[in-house]
């Protein structure tokens, strides 16, 4: 497996780091002016609105803004919008834009460079891969330099959630303009964020300078923010604990309490809309079968699973959606009955079980350990699955894949953080037929009509209670399918010194760090 910091430089860095710390009684940043934060993986791309990753897109935002924001409870907050208007049958949406914002490049922040992001974002030439995210806008008009007019094609309830996920990254026009492929904003950075990027490596750094001309005054705190990926979770942990980095996220689970009796540190959890699941592809033998996919359902022990890989620090799935997003079905954890699993593997026509395999979309500690887990339960019922962590760019492997013919995966660990906070982008990303890769990331190829259906006419209900009714009964339809293993909601973790203030956790998995600061 690489490693994202390289060994020697590190073991040199956490040496000094460990000398200074014993010597000091606390590590602070470098004149408590450059903030690291050390993150479990590498990067896929600068540009939000190709990352396929919640995390790229958050460290993204140390260069990047959007029209509006979450804040520490996913409550959509005006960032580079200053308000907005909606019409009344739910169509038309005008913004009113922040005046004397500037872009890195010196260029005015205005209506023209909103149309021109989100024309280029939501362009199927673009082959960017978020560019669905926002398939129900019709046009965006330029009203005037400071007013911008959004007209839907249906009425779409979760509009302004989906504006503060961070994938509405508003890029410099200049940038924009010379970027002929993808290639050259996922290695550039040019936003109105308070950093400037100064340089990048994705499985090593992201380095970014305070903007001098930041629209908020007195912010950021800190002359620069440095992301670094480690995938080790005792490297992490080491990091925060001898101040090589100042926050660290997430938390290794099983170093937790021992980090939490540390004075010098200051440890958070708290529950997250992250739900980790195993996809089963249903183009492939044998999980084109629901019984094989209701057995290895049945195979897997979820409270075991809570203990053995993440030490508690998440909670067995009850269902599709995290309990805290709108219209989420309560199931129950699916019941442990090997037995059962046994029976209906038999029934199926697998008496002896049969070979298969499980790809991994992450590479770090727990999911080496819940791969390990799933490898060993699945056994038990005559399942025997090889088993592969991918690194963040090979999972060209999963989403490259042109047609379902072209897959090449059986098994997929995987999680999905509902960064729009509603059920739509909780669900549809993951069910609906039309958006397996490379569209978007029903890994599983999952395929039924009535759950298209149900999709379409959800969004379009500006009921509330309807629209919950709606989610509802297209949940308990894919419960019936069982084109997932739904496994655990996680918790998020994160570890920071005590002297740095006002760099958090988000629910979604993202980071709230605009006004961080050091208070010693």
């Amino acid at each position: 497996m690489q490693k994202s910091v390289k060994g020697t430089a590190l073991h040199a860095a956490l040496l000094s780091a460990v000398l200074s710390a014993a010597l000091l009684g606390a590590a602070t940043p470098a004149g408590a002016r450059v903030i690291t934060a050390a993150v479990p993986t590498g990067f896929s791309t600068l540009d939000s609105w190709d990352a396929i990753d919640n995390l790229s897109r958050t460290v993204a935002r140390s260069m990047y803004e959007g029209l509006y924001v979450f804040d520490k409870d996913l409550k959509p907050t005006p960032q580079l919008a200053e308000s907005y208007e909606v019409s009344k049958d739910g169509l038309v949406y005008t913004f009113k834009l922040r005046r004397g914002v500037k872009f890195h490049d010196g260029t005015e922040f205005t209506a023209e460079a909103v149309k021109m992001n989100f024309d280029r974002g939501m362009n199927p030439d673009s082959k960017l891969s978020r560019r669905n995210f926002f398939n129900f806008v019709k046009t965006v008009e330029v009203v005037d330099p400071y007013t911008v007019r959004f007209t839907l094609k249906t009425p779409t309830a979760g509009f302004i959630q989906r504006l503060s996920n961070g994938t509405a990254a508003m890029i410099c026009p200049s940038l924009l303009k010379r970027a002929t492929t993808k290639q050259v904003t996922a290695f550039e950075a040019c936003g109105t964020g308070p950093y400037v990027l100064k340089r990048f490596s994705p499985a090593e750094e992201l380095y970014a300078e305070r903007f001098q001309d930041y629209r908020v005054k007195g912010l950021p705190k800190f002359d620069a923010i440095r992301w670094v990926p480690v995938t080790e979770n005792q490297t992490r942990a080491m990091m925060l604990q001898t101040g090589e980095a100042q926050f660290i996220s997430p938390v290794p689970n099983e170093q937790f309490r021992q980090l939490e009796r540390n004075q010098n540190l200051t440890l958070i959890k708290a529950p997250s809309v992250v739900t980790r699941y195993l996809s089963m592809n249903e183009t492939k033998k044998p999980f084109n079968d629901v019984r094989v996919r209701e057995a290895i359902n049945y195979a897997i022990n979820r409270q075991a699973l809570v203990k053995v890989a993440y030490n508690g620090f998440a909670v067995p799935s009850t269902g599709y959606l995290p309990p805290q997003i709108e219209g989420a079905v309560d199931f129950g954890v699916h019941p442990y009955d090997p037995k059962k699993a046994r029976e209906l593997l038999k029934e199926a026509g697998y008496p002896n079980g049969f070979k298969t395999s499980i790809l991994s979309a992450y590479n770090d500690g727990k999911t080496l350990k819940t791969l390990q887990f799933l490898q060993q339960q699945l056994a038990q019922v005559g399942i025997k699955a090889e088993t592969r962590a991918l690194e963040a760019g090979q999972r060209t492997l999963i989403y490259g894949a042109k047609t379902s013919a072209d897959s090449k995966h059986a098994l997929y660990l995987i999680g999905w953080t509902n960064s729009a906070a509603e059920p739509d982008w909780g669900l549809r990303p993951l069910l609906a037929s039309y958006n397996a890769p490379p569209v978007l990331n029903n890994e599983s190829y999952y395929k039924n009509p009535k759950v298209d259906a149900l999709f379409d006419e959800a969004i379009k209900e500006t009921d509330p209670e309807k629209r919950v009714a709606l989610y509802a009964e297209l949940q308990k339809t894919v419960n019936a399918d069982l084109p997932w293993a739904p496994l655990v909601f996680e918790m998020t973790t994160a570890g920071r010194a005590k002297a740095l203030k006002n760099f958090e956790p988000l629910p979604d998995g993202s980071f709230s760090f605009y006004e961080a600061e050091w208070t010693e």
